[in-house]
């Protein structure tokens, strides 16, 4: 059957994350959703406390685990490597072995950080990681984990993810904006920017597909993040603030990011799946949604 022949039960870990909040607004509506973080009003679940993980599971007997907790700031990771290892390598393992020990799917979101960056084209779900960072490196070992431990399984790579719930960046320079008549901006680093709301909906569509495995998931298009600034800006309106480029190395950032991590949707295109957003729609349809907020 189709998974959503019927009412499931999903559990999803880091409820209170950016994507946590879309995941809840697309699947909560026709599912039971089980809601874990170790903040905010959710029932309480640490990764990594592996009895914590394995209770939770067995108590709960979920359908499905979208797990979507993870220590995500890069320069974070980098400074403290071993607190990035715990959360997204050790609390990967946990969750991993707990659905591979009642039989269910995990939904795990890695990044396009396991790659360095150095091929020069979108990169292919089967080429080879290379993570230059320790969070890159933490989100590759979970991948290995998943991978490893799993039978059934869903590996989604994303990246430069940004959400209407939480610290993000263009969110970051709609406010700079409002202070600053010059922002500085890496023009660098090549990507794709992906709205949350995006990656909940395909996530919703991809766990109908019995083609189990590694999946790459961005909004369509490519910039830098000089590019990403111009456009944010110039979508809510602003005029008067000037964006500089500059270089990687001009940047104080602890952190060696890939230079070139577009993703290619090979395993989605397969599947005739392949319809996100462009890139700057999607960014115009999240600026509207947090106008109201700025």
């Amino acid at each position: 059957r189709k998974a959503w022949d019927s009412i499931m039960r999903i559990l999803i870990t880091g409820a209170a994350g950016m994507l946590g909040n879309d995941l809840q607004k697309v699947l909560g509506g026709e599912n039971e959703l089980i809601l874990t973080d170790i903040v905010g009003d959710f029932i309480p679940l640490d990764i990594t406390d592996t009895q914590n993980v394995r209770d939770m599971l067995f108590k709960v007997r979920p359908d499905l685990v979208i797990h979507s907790a993870a220590y995500t700031d890069v320069d974070g990771c980098e400074r403290e490597p071993e607190k990035a290892y715990r959360i997204n390598s050790f609390g990967t393992w946990n969750v991993a072995a707990g659905c591979e020990a009642i039989k269910i799917p995990i939904i795990y979101i890695s990044t396009d950080f396991v790659f360095d960056g150095e091929k020069g084209e979108p990169y292919y779900e089967f080429d080879t990681p290379n993570p230059l960072s320790h969070y890159g490196k933490s989100k590759y070992a979970g991948e290995l984990y998943v991978s490893s431990l799993c039978s059934k399984y869903y590996i989604i790579r994303t990246a430069w993810l940004y959400g209407e719930n939480g610290k993000n960046f263009p969110r970051t320079m709609l406010t700079l904006a409002k202070t600053r008549k010059e922002l500085t901006v890496v023009d660098d680093q090549v990507g794709s920017p992906t709205f949350t709301y995006d990656l909940a909906l395909k996530i919703r569509e991809l766990v109908q597909s019995p083609l189990y495995g590694v999946y790459h998931v961005t909004n369509k298009g490519l910039c830098s993040w000089f590019e990403f600034a111009k456009t944010t800006l110039a979508l809510a309106g602003i005029t008067d603030v000037e964006v500089k480029p500059i270089k990687s190395s001009e940047w104080p950032s602890p952190t060696e990011r890939p230079k070139y991590s577009v993703l290619k949707h090979w395993a989605l295109e397969m599947q005739g799946m392949d319809d996100l957003r462009h890139w700057e729609e999607a960014l115009e349809d999240f600026i509207k949604r947090i106008s109201n907020g700025l």
